[in-house]
């Protein structure tokens, strides 16, 4: 493909707080969906809608990376110092923290062998000391594919590429529960995961599109597939009795569509925000990583306390939902914030 334009940044940070306040929203609505049968359809409905709506956020702050850092050339062992020197710190930061709200909550114990409590540690670092952690492992794994992915996108045809997200396509159709019995022996798993997101972020953001190609297609494609989403996890639901996330997972057809038109109703949108709204924006992007690190603690913390309990039973859910996400982010923003001010407490909190 020919060099590319540099990407104009404003729909970018619009898309990357966007994305980061879904993935609070989806983390808010997961106890009410776990809870299927045991909440009234129409609350549990809500939360299914909240949930897959909320779905693209981490695959579009996968095409964001590949979007920003695809395009580049680096020198290897440059850019793998750079890149993990800013995930790393703040990582063993947070994943010590998590360790010790789990040891307060007796979800872990430690004892007087030394031994035991290093395993311990060395344990909750392997498999990640909260839920929401399983993000950074797959960013590093990310992080360590991307200089070879750049040398291929810079110098592929574009036919190449296409061919590349054909090709993972494929696998990851191939690869659902209801197309995996027609699996062949032909291996071909060595194009699959977030990978693929990556390369998607890429093509799109730099990919000229036919006039036809507007953003009121797109936001036709977002919405069938967000309704497919829906649907299929209420009957998919009710079919097995119990919640069932076959259409929440992030590498499957539905989601990839979903993500795509929400990424490029982004690149097409023309939102003009104020001078004032703009900055509480970029400031809230700089801080999106330590948000999404330390966003599950506030949001544990504000649902399970002996003083005001703020969660998705606060009111109707419809409301309670995104007004508990909204809560949850501004603390978490916060608290970063605060972070960022104390000596060192950059290196942890961006």
């Amino acid at each position: 493909m020919p060099v590319q334009k540099p990407l104009q940044l404003d729909w970018i940070n619009n898309l990357r707080v966007i994305a980061m306040f879904l993935v609070v929203i989806l983390h808010t609505t997961s106890p009410m969906l776990m809870a299927y049968g045991k909440e009234p359809v129409n609350y549990w409905l809500i939360a299914d809608f909240y949930n897959a709506l909320s779905r693209f956020g981490v695959p579009v702050f996968v095409m964001i990376t590949g979007a920003l850092l695809l395009p580049r050339d680096y020198e290897l062992g440059s850019f793998l110092k750079k890149r993990l020197w800013r995930i790393i710190p703040p990582f063993i930061f947070w994943s010590v923290v998590y360790m010790a709200y789990s040891w307060y909550n007796e979800d872990i114990t430690f004892t007087a062998n030394t031994w035991a409590n290093i395993m311990q540690v060395l344990h909750q670092f392997k498999y990640g000391a909260f839920y929401h952690l399983w993000y950074v492992y797959m960013l590093i794994g990310l992080y360590f594919i991307i200089p070879i992915l750049s040398n291929f996108v810079r110098n592929a045809a574009e036919k190449e590429i296409v061919y590349f997200l054909l090709l993972w396509l494929a696998v990851m159709a191939i690869n659902q529960p209801y197309l995996v019995r027609y699996n062949p022996q032909i291996d071909l798993h060595y194009i699959t995961g977030y990978i693929g997101y990556l390369v998607l972020g890429h093509y799109l953001a730099t990919k000229p599109l036919p006039r036809w190609l507007n953003r009121r297609w797109f936001s036709v494609l977002f919405f069938v597939s967000l309704a497919v989403i829906i649907l299929g996890t209420y009957l998919a639901s009710a079919y097995y009795k119990s919640l069932s996330t076959l259409f929440y997972e992030p590498i499957s057809p539905a989601i990839v569509l979903l993500s795509s038109s929400a990424f490029m109703m982004g690149k097409l949108g023309r939102v003009e925000l104020s001078p004032k709204i703009k900055k509480l924006r970029d400031l809230a992007g700089s801080y999106t990583f330590g948000i999404y690190l330390s966003h599950a603690l506030i949001l544990t913390l504000m649902g399970d306390n002996d003083y005001f309990i703020i969660d998705y039973k606060l009111c109707t859910p419809i409301v309670s939902i995104p007004l508990t996400a909204l809560i949850c982010y501004s603390l978490s923003m916060l608290l970063v914030y605060i972070i960022s001010k104390i000596p060192f407490g950059k290196w942890v909190a961006m």
